[in-house]
């Protein structure tokens, strides 16, 4: 069924980081854009709630500080790891040049309402709530725009360029008939909450001890956890019992033992599958893809987001002048994947290994490192530092919104 027509410039399928930042980069050049955002609002849980030093760098460029800064938000400057009882700190972002140099913890929803605040004070930004993608519009072997399905029935949206910035399980990028090749990985993630007991430690990413890796992410008012688990092991930690597995968290991360009572039920765990994958094209003619849409990451790091975010940078900056113009976006399309390609190709290789070491067994018997394995591990940690700090806060090849307002010299 075909439903009423509109036009626009560019349709963004998708209300995530990556879909808002784009939509709102576009509109600021004089594209006229419209975002589908296939829920009502943005109000739900999401996996990624970490903010890089490389998108708030995004965030002053586009003179947003004071607005963010008014979100409620907590924030780390550095990611420890307890291994084996031993705290190691190979993470500071104290390290890093300019002046962002922590990760914001804020719920994706807020930051969302922010992006979206934002477009809708330009004339030309169109965020269309609870319409979703169903299919795409073609023009012979081009695809001309998307239907989609909203709150008062069928629409079709035309536009010269469509992007696909819904998730890893994009269903404009099945539509259109591209197919990412998956990158094996061998963990999935149990994702819950804990209350922060009355004594908490310094601020610590996770906890390895005995092969478990429990991660424990300091919110405002509680923790956001995670437990990696084997791929598919979900049922089995299930049948071991919930006593079980709150007796699994206490050995791992010992100050958590207050806290374990509030786990009552098997409803308050969430299974997150996860998935390296990535397309080897990420565009056919009038389609792009980014974000998950073309590269699905894993949690380690917590740099998905970020790099979502980026290639919406890296997309507007080389979509807007043909759009603009009129004319072809086919080369726009293939400078953004080759840009952006390149960081995707080499951060999902250092998450495998990370995958490849805590599931290996070499973890699997370590209780407590031994004096000299805690000094060399130590040492190790602090040399890496500074590469690690950039590595993770600004990623391979961080992206500049040209044509902004430069940073506030003020610190987030």
């Amino acid at each position: 069924m075909t439903g009423p027509a509109r036009n626009t410039g560019c349709c963004v399928v998708g209300g995530g980081p990556a879909g808002m930042m784009l939509g709102l980069l576009l509109a600021r050049a004089g594209v006229d854009v419209t975002v589908l955002e296939k829920h009502a609002d943005f109000f739900r849980d999401f996996r990624g709630d970490t903010i890089h030093p490389s998108t708030l760098d995004l965030i002053d460029q586009l003179g947003l500080r004071s607005k963010f800064l008014a979100i409620p938000q907590s924030s780390i400057t550095t990611l420890d790891l307890v291994v084996g009882g031993t705290r190691l700190r190979p993470i500071d972002f104290g390290t890093l040049r300019g002046p962002n140099k922590r990760i914001a913890l804020m719920p994706q929803w807020d930051f969302l309402d922010l992006l979206a605040e934002a477009g809708r004070e330009l004339p030309n930004f169109h965020l269309l709530m609870g319409t979703e993608a169903t299919g795409l519009l073609r023009s012979g072997t081009t695809v001309s725009g998307v239907r989609a399905q909203g709150p008062d029935g069928p629409l079709d949206i035309a536009a010269p360029v469509t992007v696909a910035a819904d998730g890893r399980s994009s269903t404009v990028r099945q539509a259109a008939g591209l197919h990412p090749q998956a990158r094996g990985v061998p963990i999935d993630v149990l994702w819950f909450r804990l209350p922060t007991p009355p004594s908490p430690p310094p601020d610590t990413l996770g906890y390895l001890r005995n092969g478990t890796l429990v991660i424990t992410i300091p919110r405002i008012d509680y923790y956001q956890m995670g437990m990696l688990i084997p791929k598919d092991g979900f049922e089995s930690v299930r049948a071991g019992g919930l006593a079980a597995f709150r007796e699994r968290i206490r050995t791992t991360a010992p100050f958590l033992a207050t806290t374990l009572d509030s786990l009552q039920d098997w409803d308050q765990v969430k299974l997150l599958s996860v998935q390296v994958d990535r397309l080897e094209d990420w565009s056919v003619p009038g389609l792009l893809c980014i974000g998950d849409a073309a590269h699905a990451m894993s949690p380690v790091f917590g740099v998905g987001v970020n790099y979502a975010v980026q290639d919406a940078v890296a997309a507007a900056r080389y979509l807007a002048p043909p759009l603009l113009a009129g004319g072809s976006t086919d080369a726009a399309m293939a400078a953004v994947q080759q840009r952006r390609e390149w960081p995707v190709r080499l951060m999902q290789p250092l998450q495998q290994r990370v995958h490849a070491v805590i599931s290996g067994g070499a973890t699997g018997r370590l209780k407590q490192l031994a004096p000299w394995q805690a000094r060399l591990a130590t040492l190790a940690a602090r040399t890496a530092r500074p590469v690690m700090a950039r590595l993770v806060g600004r990623g391979f090849r961080p992206e500049t919104i040209r044509g902004t307002a430069q940073r506030p010299k003020h610190r987030l």
